[in-house]
């Protein structure tokens, strides 16, 4: 009984090893979904050049005008927002 029962377990281990390693593949779609990806990508970059660019007029008029300067808020919240979607690829790489 007991070397029928090790007889059954070698049998399974010697099934499972037959499988090995499988390759990856990508799924059907990927490209279109890797498209889109780039897409989102060059609008976010272009969203952070504008708003960059919008930031720095509003500090030349508020300094032109001798309003109160909120600008460099717009600045800083562009740069580090435009930081974070520019990593978004480096963090999920790190995550999983």
């Amino acid at each position: 009984m007991i070397l029928a029962v090790v007889t059954d377990t070698l049998a399974v281990t010697d099934t499972l090893a037959q499988f090995g390693n499988p390759t990856p593949e990508a799924p059907p779609v990927s490209d279109k979904i890797l498209q889109l990806i780039r897409y989102f990508t060059w609008f976010i970059l272009l969203s952070g050049v504008t708003a960059i660019t919008y930031a720095g007029g509003r500090f030349a008029w508020e300094k032109w005008t001798g309003g109160g300067l909120e600008s460099p808020k717009m600045v800083a919240g562009a740069m580090i927002g435009g930081a974070v979607a520019t990593s978004a690829g480096t963090i999920m790489n790190a995550v999983l």
